[in-house]
């Protein structure tokens, strides 16, 4: 089927701030040894937790965030060397599991932002485009590896996933690293889509044309 895919913004950013809840402040502040933070005002959260943290060594810190967001996905020993690599380097862009990219990066931004600066700052890209089926009667959901394919002829050859996946963002291959590419995809009316991926995977300026026509395989077909 074809797709009309025009971007309307790009955006580069060092934090969502959205990822992280008023109860996520709460209970990393009852971490932190912050009295009664559940009474706290909830605008307040965000800058108490701040504060709370400034007063603890980085790597520590670091160990008792990832403790809270990831710690029945990683080991202690894996809590505990991600919690100095964390200092050195941007961990979330290199980290072989893809599916815990996103969340090291919201540790990663939570800790760069509480201390002034003393982690390595990373980013995340927010694309906002229509794609609009060529045929208006046709169904415009569509998959995270099919926005991908699609988004394929708008991106510089210089783009780290048109060389790490070419086959699959050009043909129909199998393509399960689709959902952990992009971390969050929202779609509205008149077929509009906000995608949120890495900064390291697609830089703003490696969306380099405004609006393309392609064609990808039905979704319907694609999963059969």
């Amino acid at each position: 089927m074809k797709y009309i895919v025009s971007i309307s913004k790009v955006n580069n950013v060092d934090e969502i701030r959205e990822y992280w809840s008023n109860e996520d402040y709460i209970q990393l502040l009852k971490k932190f040894d912050f009295p009664d933070a559940e009474d706290s005002d909830p605008e307040n959260l965000r800058e108490l937790l701040f504060m709370a943290i400034s007063d603890f060594e980085p790597s520590e810190a670091a160990k008792l965030v990832l403790e809270y967001k990831l710690g029945e996905q990683l080991s202690d020993g894996q809590i505990e060397q991600i919690s100095n690599d964390m200092l050195i380097d941007t961990v979330c862009e290199e980290y072989p599991e893809m599916e815990l990219q996103a969340p090291l990066f919201h540790v990663n931004q939570l800790l760069f932002k509480a201390f002034n600066g003393k982690f390595p700052s990373s980013s995340a890209t927010i694309i906002h485009c229509s794609i609009t089926p060529a045929n208006e009667n046709a169904d415009s959901s569509l998959s995270k590896k099919s926005v991908l394919r699609l988004l394929n002829d708008g991106l510089s050859d210089r783009n780290i996933l048109k060389r790490l996946f070419e086959e699959q963002m050009n043909n129909n291959d199998e393509f399960p690293e689709a959902e952990n590419i992009i971390w969050n995809l929202e779609t509205s009316e008149n077929n509009q889509f906000k995608i949120i991926t890495s900064g390291n995977l697609i830089k703003k300026e490696e969306v380099i044309a405004s609006e393309w026509e392609k064609e990808i395989e039905d979704e319907d077909d694609s999963d059969k």
